[in-house]
């Protein structure tokens, strides 16, 4: 069977990690298939920030939770590593670039045996202050949004099972008789 479709088949979102660090060659290879995803006319408008500084990403993590009104709460399930995704919004497909480049990732991810997991609410965390002068500090410029966390790390339990697929969501316009 073809190792790509194998691999969205397979793929789930996990929710639990080992804190375990990951060896920054698997966490370049998540990057590398992020920074190669499809973008609008080849603008390439996705920007990635690779987090292991341990204060950095217990930082996000607070910021996310007070998005969220949940303070006090790991939203990053404890995984070591995340990638923060961002789009320049002077390219009119960044939304659809960055999360291309989501989906990129956690497939490799999954490739490479690691769980991983989306989180939402970049977006409102690097619309902060506080989120802006994180991006300025690591010298990250331009009209960024966030598009989203990406955590992985060391899986800690059981591989989440597969959901079974919804229906009706395929329809067929051909020639074909």
């Amino acid at each position: 069977m073809n190792t790509v479709l194998e691999n969205i088949r397979t793929r789930r979102s996990v929710r639990s990690y080992k804190p375990d660090a990951v060896p920054r060659e698997l966490l370049d290879r998540i990057a590398e298939a992020g920074l190669c995803a499809a973008s609008g006319m080849n603008r390439q408008s996705t920007i990635i920030l690779e987090v292991t500084d341990k204060n950095l990403r217990d930082r996000l993590s607070r910021m996310n939770a007070a998005v969220m009104g949940r303070e006090g709460t790991d939203p990053f399930y404890g995984a070591p590593a995340l990638f923060v995704v961002l789009g320049l919004r002077e390219y009119p497909t960044y939304l659809y670039d960055g999360s291309l480049a989501m989906g990129n990732m956690m497939l490799e991810a999954h490739e490479l045996g690691l769980g991983s997991c989306w989180i939402h609410r970049a977006k409102e965390e690097f619309e902060t202050p506080e989120g802006r002068e994180i991006l300025r500090s690591l010298g990250v410029t331009g009209d960024c949004e966030g598009i989203g966390h990406l955590i992985v790390g060391y899986i800690d339990g059981d591989y989440p099972e597969p959901k079974p697929r919804r229906e009706g969501r395929l329809f067929i316009a051909s020639d074909d008789k």
